[in-house]
Order: C-alpha cells, then sequence, then structure tokens
C-alpha cells in the first residue's frame, strides 16, 4: 500500500483594512516609531474595527478565499481545525462558528491553544488525520485578534501585536509531496513569562481582575526574547539535521513574526540568506496563530511544487516547533 500524504493545496488568508501605524500609537503610549522599529521591526499592525466581529469573522473570509480557490464546495470539508488564543468565546469552538458561518456542515471542528506555535501544531494534527486515510479534505485556520487582548497603554506589549487570519487545506496525495516531519516541544514552566494572568479555572474573571487589567496579556520581555532566540533556532536546525537537510536544499524558512531579530537569529542558525527567508512582521505584526499561514497566503505565488520549506515558531507556555514541507502545487 502506497504511503499517504498530507499536501497543502490551497491557501487564504484575511487581513482588517484598519492599519495602526507606529506614529498613530505615539498619540497613544509613550513610545515612538524609531525605538518600536530598532527592537521589533514592525512599522505597523492590522486591527479589525467593528462591533460585535471576532476571530470567527476574519477565518471565515480566508477559508471562503481557500475555497473558492481550490473550487470546492464547503460541504466537502471533513474537519476543521483552529489555532487560536483569542476564541469568540470559552466554548464553544472557534472552528465551529467558523464551519457554521462558511457553511462546512459535515465537518467536524475543534480548537488548538498554542499560542504563537499553534499553526504549527494543528498542521501536524490535521496531517495525521489525513495520513490515516479517513479524511480527505482537513482546513488547518491560525487566526487571533489580539487587539481584544491587548493593552493599549502598556508600551512593551501594544506595539507587537495585530489581527490577521491564514489557512490552509489539507488533502491526501502518493506523490511524496506534503507536510513530511515535525518537531514540536513545549515546557510549562514558561507560563510565568507569557500570559493571561485571568480568566480561567485558576482565576475566574471578577470585578478585582478587571480593575486590576488582568485580561490582557502579561510579558516578561527579556526572558521570552531569550528562550525563542534558542528554542527557534535550535529546533529548525535539529529538523534539517534529522532529514539531512542543507541550506542549499531549502527554498524557504516561514518563521513565526514575532520579532525580527529572533527570525535574523534562526535563519543564521540554519545558515540560510535573507532572500530564502519570508518577512511581513514590518507591514502585520505578530498576529500569533496567523503569522506562518499568511505568509505563505502571501508568498503563495512564488512558492513551487517540490520546494522544501520549513516552518517555524515559538509561542507562550512555552510551545515552539518546527516543520518540514514539500510544497504539492504551482500556483496558476
Amino acid at each position: 500500500m502506497e504511503k499517504i500524504y498530507a499536501g497543502i493545496t490551497a491557501v487564504g488568508g484575511y487581513l482588517p483594512e484598519y492599519r495602526l501605524t507606529n506614529k498613530i500609537l505615539e498619540t497613544m503610549v509613550d513610545t515612538n516609531d524609531e525605538w518600536i522599529k530598532t527592537r521589533t521591526g514592525i512599522d505597523e499592525r492590522r486591527i479589525l474595527k467593528g462591533e460585535g466581529l471576532a476571530s470567527s469573522d476574519m477565518g471565515v473570509e480566508a477559508v471562503k478565499e481557500l475555497l473558492g480557490k481550490r473550487g470546492i464546495q464547503p460541504e466537502e470539508i471533513d474537519c476543521v481545525i483552529c489555532a487560536t488564543v483569542t476564541p469568540d468565546m470559552i466554548f464553544p469552538a472557534t472552528a465551529n462558528i467558523i464551519s457554521y458561518k462558511a457553511g462546512m456542515k459535515n465537518a467536524f471542528g475543534f480548537d488548538v491553544s498554542a499560542a504563537c506555535s499553534g499553526f504549527l501544531y494543528s498542521l501536524t494534527l490535521g496531517t495525521t488525520m489525513i495520513e490515516s486515510g479517513r479524511y480527505k479534505k482537513v482546513i488547518v485556520v491560525g487566526v487571533d485578534k489580539m487587539s481584544a487582548i491587548v493593552d493599549y497603554t502598556d508600551r512593551t506589549t501594544c506595539v507587537i501585536f495585530g489581527d490577521g487570519a491564514g489557512a490552509v487545506l489539507l488533502e491526501p496525495n502518493d506523490e511524496g509531496v506534503g507536510v513530511l516531519d515535525s518537531i514540536l516541544k513545549s515546557d510549562g514552566s514558561g507560563k510565568d513569562f507569557l500570559h493571561m494572568k485571568a480568566g480561567g479555572s485558576a482565576k475566574p474573571a471578577s470585578h478585582e481582575t478587571v480593575d486590576a487589567k488582568e485580561h490582557y496579556i502579561y510579558q516578561e520581555g527579556q526572558s521570552v526574547f531569550k528562550f525563542a532566540v534558542k528554542g527557534m533556532a535550535d529546533v529548525s536546525y535539529e529538523l534539517m539535521q534529522k532529514n539531512n537537510l542543507t541550506a542549499d536544499d531549502i527554498s524557504w524558512l516561514v518563521p513565526h513574526q514575532a520579532n525580527l531579530r529572533i527570525i535574523d537569529a534562526t535563519a543564521n542558525r540554519m545558515s540560510l540568506p535573507k532572500e530564502k527567508v519570508m518577512i511581513n512582521i514590518q507591514k502585520y505584526g505578530n498576529t500569533t496563530a496567523a503569522t506562518i499561514p499568511l505568509c505563505l497566503w502571501e508568498w503563495e505565488k512564488q512558492l513551487h511544487k517540490g520546494e522544501n520549506i520549513i516552518l517555524a515558531a515559538f509561542g507562550g507556555g512555552f510551545t515552539w516547533g518546527a516543520t518540514w514541507v514539500k510544497w504539492a502545487y504551482d500556483s496558476k
């Protein structure tokens, strides 16, 4: 029996229209354009505006574009996996809401919470579902409305994050193209450095937690930076070593867009030149689970069947990992 591979056969993306530039942030908090660019590499980020609009609304747009590109009906989708830390609500799963809004009536769905590594975790799950032979069409969505949990009086975090969504379709093939390997890791001790203090079962919402601004992102920047540089760079190099890949074999590095210095450190560890690295952090900031699929969406026309691509991420928790993908199609 021939091995079944899970190929990425379509990509969709969505970015809100509103641009929150560094210049605008200068009027909101004690910061400036030069300070932000030097430390993060970000010029602007997109923000979802509108009463009642949530992560699912961005995810639906990415999914609809994906379905249109592939020329398939929503009823054909078997499963939807949504990577997010900003679900529409604690339950039901945002994946289920996206499925409902997009008309994917035959799909079951669930969310994955792994912060900025969520898309890689979800992609691996979707891959195993396709490889099992039981499912033919699985959509993986990475989406976050980070503006919903950012304190815009905290200059250490509000300059970093933006909103957006990206989605990929996984389908079976026997050509040896698709998601070939992943190394995924986690270390729960990282919770002390990057988390939301309240809103979970350990510290339920109350007047006190709201007044203390404990429903926003909390981050110890230096600690996270140190772990992220080592974690993302090392796991990407480990994946290459495991599969006997050299820098010459790799067409693209698709790094999580958290910080330009972390991206540069990962590329250097892999001995990859800058022209092989997808970077759009300057335009969109850190959209958490959406950064990697948004890169694939933006660079889609430059990707060719059979090319080796390394996806790499690091997120709160801590979570981190790298995935080897052999691209499955040439864009029309």
